[in-house]
């Protein structure tokens, strides 16, 4: 049963946390954005799909997000009862160490409780789920933006493309036309007509680049300021509709997007650290919220944001150690997660030897009396 002042302690510091987290949603938003956007332009996949894409993205970064809110959040809220003084009120009325761990138990249970599943389930489905998106949208032409009777724009080949009928799933097309406007290895500017009586599209074998098969049809290379034309008739033409330059972290990354049940049948070095980092992350939960009461503390003439930077200072030093331990799972040096258990059982040893510190009774000078 809570009493009075844990309800009190719970409702400060979720409300603190909560709004942190939004704040931090806005400005990872606007940077995801940014990435998304770049991608489209690089023709990495049809901007149909770039909503779909930065929500998936942003679910995938949940993790962090609610890790770094939890952390902020506790500093934020502890640090304005102490700057008002509240702490002191309640310590003077009876208010031990007790009294605080308990509803800050809670919280970090519950913010451990949610950054495993977002670490766990969500962050990788979400990562998945955006691979498959992106991948259905550069098979599917309608997604990409072709559609019958209207001329559409290559991406990034400088040139156009007409059909005239469509099927209802994008796949088969009927007669095509396409024109594109290039300059040979000679340095001779060419416009290339290339037109047949069917065709469909296809994504290559890499994943990275789609076709389209043209068949029965003519192809027509006239070089700028020459007559040297030449036609060629074909039974079967596959043209490059677009090379996807993919500069996604995500697709270099293919054990972030595997299922943690799976993840764990694979003996790799790279999906043994992203294991690793994902096991590890309901832990960081509970040691940052460790680090952050002691770190809140903070007296009334103190510089409001002083202990603030000291805290996430401390907070990237913590997330550096782990990252290189990471490193060195994914060079195959080690072979276990017992380095970033180490490194957090350690921080979180002395988040608490700090806060029993805090907390000790001081004992008096020996010239005080």
């Amino acid at each position: 049963m809570l009493s009075i002042l844990d309800r009190y302690f719970l409702r400060e510091l979720g409300q603190t946390v909560a709004a942190t987290a939004i704040v931090l949603l806005a400005i990872m938003s606007g940077t995801t954005f940014a990435q998304v956007l770049k991608q489209v332009a690089n023709g990495s996949f049809p901007a149909s799909v770039m909503f779909q894409v930065l929500g998936l993205n942003m679910l995938d970064s949940l993790s962090t997000l609610l890790l770094f809110a939890g952390f902020i959040g506790i500093l934020l809220a502890l640090g304005r009862m102490y700057r008002e003084s509240e702490m002191h009120v309640l310590s003077s009325s009876g208010m031990g160490p007790r009294g605080l761990l308990r509803p800050i138990g809670i919280l970090a249970f519950v913010l451990a409780l949610l950054v495993g599943v977002v670490s766990l389930w969500l962050g990788p489905w979400a990562a998945a789920k955006s691979n498959q998106v992106v991948n259905a949208a550069n098979r599917s032409v309608i997604a990409a933006g072709l559609d019958a009777g209207r001329f559409t724009d290559l991406p990034g080949k400088g040139g156009i493309i007409l059909v005239d009928t469509l099927s209802r799933d994008g796949s088969q097309l009927g007669r095509t036309f396409i024109a594109t406007d290039r300059t040979t290895k000679q340095g001779v500017h060419q416009i290339r007509l290339i037109t047949g009586a069917r065709g469909h599209l296809y994504q290559g074998s890499s994943g990275t680049d789609r076709y389209l098969e043209l068949q029965d049809g003519w192809q027509y290379e006239i070089p700028l300021g020459a007559d040297n034309w030449r036609r060629m008739q074909y039974a079967t033409n596959d043209t490059a509709l677009s090379n996807v330059q993919s500069d996604d972290e995500d697709n270099s990354d293919p054990e972030h997007a595997m299922d943690t049940l799976r993840l764990m049948r694979t003996n790799t070095a790279d999906a043994r650290a992203e294991f690793a980092w994902r096991t590890i992350a309901p832990a960081m939960a509970l040691v940052l919220v460790m680090l952050a009461v002691p770190l809140a503390r903070q007296s009334p003439r103190e510089p409001r944001f002083g202990r603030l930077l000291l805290a996430v200072l401390g907070f990237y030093v913590y997330y550096l150690l782990l990252a290189l331990c990471r490193g060195q799972i994914v060079k195959g040096h080690w072979h276990h997660a017992g380095s970033l258990w180490l490194v957090s059982a350690l921080a979180f040893l002395l988040g608490a030897w700090l806060f029993r510190r805090q907390y000790a009774v001081r004992k008096p000078r020996r010239g005080a009396a």
